[in-house]
């Protein structure tokens, strides 16, 4: 089968001459492929051998064309370098040594690097889009090699600004939290100082929500967003934008994530949700409250959280966790708790014990055993 693709190869490349042969390559339309009507018809037959050669991943054959094309017409084809960029890609995969292997690689970085050269003003597949490319196949192929990704890839936003790909953004930002955390080359400030400056690209980007989050998480995770960090990132931004929604929603978010508990999170959590007041934003202060053993502000939420849910089911709910924040155990828990197992037997009622308590250490021992007795679920129990 293999030979009989050659010999078809063969009597295409032979019907080309042929037909080349007809044409007149004084043209100044062939000038981009030589200085002289020779040269001009040798190297579109080189690029038409180029061709075959990698549709018959005859790979060695088209590494000579590649060169012919290279050293005398560069600017003739994009094509050129789309064929070369296959070529190198195939001969990394088969090469025998690493050595081989990276030799292969660096040909292919270099070809990404002329045919910018030479097309980086082409209207679609210009800078931006070799650039990208280039930082993508700089990733796979020599992992790690890590601040050689990270020039890779800004050099690429750059070149995109606003067009980037989203996923090119967050590969970026990924693989500089990655580094933050494996190795000594990049410093916090880094990490903050760039999550602020590629913001602005998601903002102007809003369809690409799914990638925001990613680049939220990536930060989130990364070690460098301590409390203290974030506070140094948000603080002055939120005192020249107090009541803006965006802001305040990924200021809460990433603080949230930190588990920061100051003030300054309280305060812009509270500010979020006098701008934007929703239920799950109630519920969320209400739950931050509790866990800082705020009860009464807890209780707050709650029930603000109550006045603006319309859902009668989500009001049930809350209704039943109302009743069971910040009473007396032996007294109004217990009783509320035991109503409600009556009521709704096949519910799933929890008692937080950190929001309960009483005048009688024992009397509360008793109760929350009482409530357990009755398949009540009691958390945080401490009991003397």
């Amino acid at each position: 089968m293999k030979n009989v693709k050659f010999l078809l190869s063969a009597a295409c490349a032979l019907f080309a001459v042929a037909a080349m042969a007809q044409q007149d390559f004084s043209d100044p339309k062939y000038a981009v492929w030589g200085d002289t009507p020779e040269a001009r018809q040798q190297n579109i037959l080189n690029s038409n051998f180029l061709k075959e050669s990698c549709d018959n991943k005859d790979y060695n054959a088209a590494a000579h064309y590649l060169k012919e094309l290279l050293d005398k017409c560069p600017k003739a084809s994009e094509n050129t370098f789309v064929r070369g960029t296959t070529l190198y890609k195939n001969k990394i995969n088969r090469a025998k040594s690493l050595a081989e292997k990276n030799v292969y690689i660096d040909s292919l970085m270099l070809l990404y690097d002329l045919r910018n050269e030479y097309f980086g003003d082409h209207p679609k597949r210009g800078t931006a889009y070799i650039l990208d490319r280039k930082a993508r196949e700089y990733l796979t192929y020599k992992p790690s090699d890590r601040k050689g990704i990270r020039e890779a890839f800004r050099a690429a936003i750059e070149a995109g600004g606003d067009n980037t790909d989203p996923e090119t953004v967050v590969a970026y930002f990924s693989n500089l939290c990655d580094d933050y955390k494996n190795t000594d080359e990049v410093m916090p400030d880094e990490i903050i100082a760039e999550y602020d400056r590629l913001t602005p690209f998601f903002e102007k980007n809003p369809e690409a929500g799914e990638y925001k989050g990613q680049f939220d998480a990536a930060f989130g995770l990364s070690g460098a967003a301590s409390c203290e960090n974030l506070e140094k990132l948000f603080r002055g931004k939120l005192e020249a934008a107090p009541n803006d929604e965006a802001l305040l929603a990924q200021a809460v978010a990433l603080m949230s994530r930190a588990k920061c508990d100051g003030e300054f999170y309280f305060s812009i959590a509270e500010k979020y949700y006098q701008v934007k007041p929703s239920s799950e934003t109630a519920m969320f202060l209400a739950q931050a409250f509790q866990n800082k053993g705020d009860y009464p502000k807890a209780k707050t939420y709650l029930n603000e959280a109550l006045a603006v849910e319309q859902d009668p089911s989500e009001r049930q709910k809350l209704l039943v966790r109302i009743a069971l924040v910040g009473l007396v155990s032996n007294i109004c828990v217990l009783t509320n708790a035991a109503v409600l197992k009556t009521a709704l037997p096949e519910a799933e009622i929890t008692v937080d014990a950190a929001c309960t308590a009483s005048f009688d250490p024992k009397a509360n021992t008793e109760a929350l055993d009482s409530m357990e007795s009755i398949q009540i679920n009691v958390i945080n129990r401490k009991d003397d």
